[in-house]
């Protein structure tokens, strides 16, 4: 690391030895700052004038360091970055996609929960009105996936894809593989998956996400889009 002579030097040439005090070859010039720089980066025009290392207030010399000029220099520029992160910091945090909005939230609440043997629970955000998907054929899906705590820690939505699988052959979880099947395409609704019916080993956690512990109940938020093999034999 250069000393802050060495540094300031950069700036303010100093006087070659035996050279006059106002005036300086080219040469010279040009010698010292490839010696420093590395490189000709200084090109000399004539002479050079006598530079001042304090200026005078009041009559008297008031000595003025260019490292305190520096250290002010930055102090300004950390002041102002500072203030471009006050400001994102006041920023609202994004707004995450959802099948389920608030006004449908409070709907919610007037929907009767439907159980079933196994221990699934749900509630019919939207009740679709084509047909259910068989056994071992393909559905395209999206879905939100929650912790009881309403935190999501995966989404179709924000990946924008749909979901596509097997339903009912074991490429998902079981209350989610359950809660399909009996759902109609263009339906949308809210699973309350038991533990049992969950994630067994848990999931790690993605940044910023929540953890899903061994056999903790979640919610998924779903809706059946398509059914793409139903629609080829359909035709």
């Amino acid at each position: 690391m250069m000393a802050a002579s060495s540094v300031s030097s950069l700036f303010l040439p100093s006087l070659a030895p035996g050279l006059d005090s106002g005036k300086t070859s080219c040469r010279s010039c040009q010698s010292n700052a490839g010696r420093r720089l590395g490189g000709p980066f200084v090109r000399c025009s004539g002479p050079i004038p006598k530079v001042s290392n304090g200026v005078k207030s009041g009559g008297q010399l008031t000595s003025v360091k260019r490292r305190d000029a520096i250290g002010l220099l930055c102090g300004l520029s950390s002041f102002f970055i500072n203030s471009f992160n006050v400001n994102g910091a006041g920023l609202p945090p994004e707004e995450q996609p959802k099948l389920c909005d608030s006004t449908c939230e409070k709907e919610l609440e007037n929907v009767p929960m439907v159980t079933t043997e196994s221990g699934l629970q749900y509630k019919d955000i939207k009740v679709g009105g084509g047909p259910s998907p068989p056994i071992g054929f393909q559905v395209a899906a999206n879905y939100v996936a929650m912790v009881p705590s309403g935190q999501i820690f995966d989404s179709s939505l924000e990946k924008g894809q749909l979901y596509i699988f097997r339903v009912g052959s074991g490429q998902v979880i079981k209350g989610l593989d359950e809660g399909l099947l009996s759902m109609k395409v263009g339906g949308k609704r809210r699973l309350y998956i038991p533990g049992s019916l969950a994630f067994p080993k848990g999931l790690t956690s993605a940044p910023g996400r929540p953890r899903v512990a061994p056999n903790s109940p979640v919610i998924f938020d779903v809706s059946l889009e398509y059914i793409p093999g139903l629609d080829v034999d359909e035709e």
